[in-house]
């Protein structure tokens, strides 16, 4: 899936026209409409991604004052995540800092911290605990969404997701240490164990790990060790559902199975893991010994969202109104993997780059009209369609009523986060520079550096970590 896309002008992606024939009643304001303020509104954005980004370059240069607040102080390329996981790309590939992407907007200011608090009411937020409030007369909640074990948190050391660097270095970690440990290993049982790899989820997470971490495996690494052969690593994909990439058509669902499992790639569908432990998964009744297991299988929203005291739908995404306020304070706006947003099919807005780019984007134009005293907009949400690769020159395209599979699909899929990814710096020095990463397989980015991962590390250290958070 095209999860998300990031644009060159950043302005363009992020504000889309609207149906200005159905405007929606600015709220008051305490400056009346013939009396000049002399008071600069300020603008609280939380979160530095896709739909943060995007409201705070469309409030650049206008007369707001903005403030916006991350707890790192990068923003995140996440369609390419997967291959940092991989070992494909190196971090700094798919990653720029925030200050510098907004470095030419005088009237933003960047925060690094982590909110702690939100008291609509008395419109502030908490930083750190209360080390540092911000008061805002407008906020924007662009807080994203985090990994869902649906009532097994406990599996989240021995199965980590993947939706920040930390994250795809952990997995990388471990995807580059069990071959290591595979190679000085004596018991053939244990071998196969560490060669055995369970990625639990058959969305577009799922698939593209799965697909490149077979694909590495076989045609990479198999040259790099002497006394295992890499090219037997079992990769297994374990999906709930009937099909995998549910979310795209029937038949795109089909093709991608068949790619996936000409990789190699062992698929069980309908497939429920009902226990993971240090040494195993449980799928059903069947015990599949690994040291390997990954979590794509389901996201939740960002507590922050339950701090405003919104209606909140099953997944803990707040349903907010059509033009992207919350139900009785139109100050405060969601936006991105944060925000439940019905469309007038009835189906939500989907929680990828591309309408977190328009939600943020829109969400300030709006902020925007209110301060001029202007009737705002329903936000309507344009589909730019879904992308999902497999593997490492094998992709499915949906774009409503064309789809296409294939090379010619993954040519897309490079052409469109080639073009998007250097928004960041140069076009030529980015595409030259990634494209060489890309198709050389860089080994820098198969170094194994740091400490022990999560799932080595000591009960000691495991309580100094929860203390310190």
């Amino acid at each position: 899936m095209l999860k998300h896309v990031e644009g060159q002008d950043w302005r363009a992606l992020a504000l889309p026209s609207a149906a200005a024939e159905h405007p929606i009643p600015t709220p008051a304001t305490s400056a009346s409409s013939s009396e000049p303020s002399v008071h600069t509104p300020k603008v609280v954005i939380i979160g530095g991604g896709f739909a943060g980004i995007a409201a705070a370059r469309a409030l650049k240069g206008n007369e707001v004052d903005v403030v916006l607040i991350d707890r790192t102080n990068h923003h995140l390329f996440q369609p390419l995540l997967y291959q940092v996981a991989t070992a494909t790309l190196a971090p700094s590939d798919i990653a720029v800092p925030i200050r510098w992407i907004l470095r030419k907007h005088e009237n933003v200011r960047v925060l690094m911290g982590e909110v702690t608090g939100i008291d609509i009411e008395a419109r502030r937020v908490t930083l750190d605990h209360g080390t540092r409030t911000e008061t805002y007369d407008y906020l924007v909640v662009a807080a994203g969404a985090r990994h869902a074990y649906f009532g097994h948190d406990e599996w989240e050391a021995t199965a980590p997701g993947l939706k920040s660097l930390d994250d795809a270095l952990e997995i990388r970690h471990r995807f580059l240490q069990a071959f290591e440990q595979a190679e000085r290993c004596e018991d053939p049982a244990e071998r196969e164990a560490l060669q055995t790899i369970v990625i639990i989820g058959g969305g577009p997470t799922g698939v593209e790990l799965a697909g490149l971490m077979a694909t590495i495996a076989r045609d990479v690494m198999h040259d790099d060790f002497r006394c295992i052969d890499t090219r037997q690593t079992r990769v297994i994909l374990v999906e709930g559902g009937s099909r995998i990439l549910p979310a795209f058509p029937e038949n795109l669902s089909a093709e991608a199975l068949h790619d996936v499992a000409e990789l190699g790639v062992d698929i069980r569908l309908n497939s429920i893991v009902t226990r993971i432990d240090d040494g195993a998964v449980y799928v059903g009744d069947e015990r599949i010994p690994t040291r390997s297991v990954f979590w794509a299988a389901g996201n939740a929203a960002s507590p922050l969202g339950r701090m405003l005291g919104a209606p909140l739908d099953r997944v803990g995404r707040v349903e907010v109104e059509p033009d992207l306020s919350i139900p009785g304070h139109p100050d405060v706006f969601v936006t991105g993997d944060l925000a439940a947003f019905t469309r007038p099919d009835g189906r939500l807005v989907p929680g990828v780059a591309p309408a977190a780019n328009q939600m943020g984007g829109f969400a300030a134009k709006n902020i925007l009209r209110s301060v001029r005293h202007q009737a705002r907009l329903p936000f309507r949400y344009f589909n730019k369609g879904d992308l999902a690769t497999i593997g490492r020159h094998r992709a499915v395209a949906d774009f409503g009523t064309i789809d296409f599979t294939g090379v010619p699909a993954w040519l897309l899929w490079l052409f469109v986060h080639i073009m998007y990814l250097v928004g960041f710096r140069n076009r030529v020095t980015v595409l030259i520079q990634w494209a060489w990463a890309y198709f050389a397989y860089q080994r820098g980015s198969r170094l194994i550096t740091g400490g022990a991962f999560r799932g080595q590390r000591g009960a000691g250290e495991k309580e100094r970590s929860v203390k310190a958070a």
